[in-house]
């Protein structure tokens, strides 16, 4: 197959990574196809595993929902690292898709959800604490796998104990993270940031409804639904996400997007629950002028490539 270059065709051709459940993308990223379209770029949805695409056929190749990936994930990092074009690129996809990031980040200096963790293998038992725990693998994508756990309820406790052998079973690290009630009223903020001339910028926000009811069952669908909104971030909420932003390793000019997602602690303040560069949802259709914004910034990445 002939290689198509934009130093070699007028028109810039873009892949966007999907996944075979959304082979025409999740409905949200598809807002961004006429604003690329406008700018002379043609956009297409790629199946990140499809053995027939031709990768260096593009010019840019944007990681967008291939969330399927958590249970194959080395194959995932091993096929990042082919694609020299993708963005964010492979060494972020390596460090960002195993939460034990939040290691990393909370020993800059960020305020993160206080975490455990269990390898495969650990002997683990609930703590004496009766609070309430959330309890998810270190390599996971749209809340799959989470589950809530009271431990003042011994049924609960049994049920944690077995996510947790279910997880090490499978050779999968485990989280354990005290539940922040304050999700209940306040929910989530997702703060979103996209590639500017001059590095990552601010878009918009959006607000997450609860999502743990209760113990993790098993299996229910690609990813668990969400309720959302648009949201106006609050300077503290900003002040906390450029913080994390600061600490990712490399720099954050290599970004094309961030998701810095936050829920107040027990004193109010926010704190870090997941940083997502690797296939975040980017809410688009949430915030006025933001599926624009996103082609601007995939604008930008191969303006600096060309």
């Amino acid at each position: 197959m002939t290689n198509h270059h934009q130093s070699t065709r007028g028109e810039p051709r873009v892949a966007l990574v999907t996944c075979a459940e959304l082979v025409d993308l999740d409905p949200d990223d598809r807002l961004v196809l006429d604003p690329l379209t406008a700018r002379g770029i043609a956009a297409e949805a790629v199946v990140w595993d499809d053995p027939g695409a031709d990768w260096s056929s593009y010019d840019l190749v944007v990681l967008r929902s291939p969330w399927d990936y958590a249970l194959r994930r080395d194959e995932f990092v091993a096929w990042a690292a082919t694609v020299p074009t993708l963005v964010n690129p492979a060494d972020v996809v390596r460090w960002n898709t195993d939460k034990r990031y939040l290691a990393e980040l909370s020993a800059a200096g960020v305020p993160t959800v206080p975490t455990s963790w269990v390898e495969p293998g650990q002997t683990w038992s609930p703590p004496a604490d009766t609070g309430e725990y959330v309890l998810k693998p270190s390599v996971s994508a749209g809340s799959q796998d989470t589950g809530r756990y009271d431990l003042s309820d011994p049924e609960h406790r049994e049920l944690a104990a077995a996510h947790v052998r279910r997880l090490s079973a499978a050779g999968r690290t485990t989280m354990l993270q005290p539940y922040l009630s304050a999700v209940d009223s306040e929910g989530e903020t997702a703060l979103l940031f996209l590639a500017g001339p001059d590095g990552l910028a601010y878009s918009h926000a959006i607000r997450k409804g609860p999502m743990l009811t209760g113990p993790d069952l098993g299996p229910d669908g690609l990813y668990k639904a969400e309720e959302i909104s648009a949201r106006t971030a609050r300077p503290e909420q900003l002040a906390v996400a450029e913080k994390t932003l600061g600490a990712v390793p490399g720099g954050t000019r290599q970004l094309l997007y961030a998701r810095v997602d936050l829920i107040p602690g027990p004193d109010g303040d926010p704190v870090l629950v997941e940083l997502e560069l690797t296939e975040p949802s980017l809410f688009i259709g949430y915030a006025d002028g933001a599926p624009d914004r996103l082609a601007a910034a995939i604008a930008t990445h191969l303006a600096r490539r060309a």
